[in-house]
């Protein structure tokens, strides 16, 4: 296997982690950045849509993540067929991107995950 081969692989696997919500401590660096700055392009046009975008922008950084880290890692284990990224994988990325979305919302609605404001506020 070439060095090119590895170290390409290596690349899309690392931004691969680095967006997917294995990851989840990159978020305020990583995703929710990229996120806003999706929803803030969308809202130039259309204003209301700012949250909905946002919430798109960042579930689309989670899949693409685990896109990339799909890709990498089949680049860096040189399978000897390349299959491309198929729809039940996509399914799949979806599908584990929606349950850690719920997972969040869950840990806000228990109260577990606050904004840092409620911490100072709390009566």
């Amino acid at each position: 296997m070439s060095w090119k081969r590895k170290m390409g692989g290596s690349v899309l696997g690392f931004i691969g982690f680095m967006l997917s919500p294995l990851s989840w401590w990159n978020d305020l660096f990583v995703n929710v950045p990229l996120a806003a700055g999706f929803a803030w392009l969308i809202s130039l046009a259309w204003p209301p849509a700012f949250l909905p975008a946002a919430v798109l922008g960042y579930w689309l950084t989670n899949v693409l993540g685990f896109i990339l880290l799909h890709k990498g890692a089949q680049q860096l284990l040189a399978q000897a067929e390349r299959k491309p990224y198929s729809k039940r994988a996509l399914i799949h990325d979806l599908s584990i991107s929606l349950l850690y979305t719920l997972v969040i919302v869950v840990l806000v609605k228990l109260k577990v995950l606050q904004p840092i404001t409620s911490y100072f506020t709390k009566k």
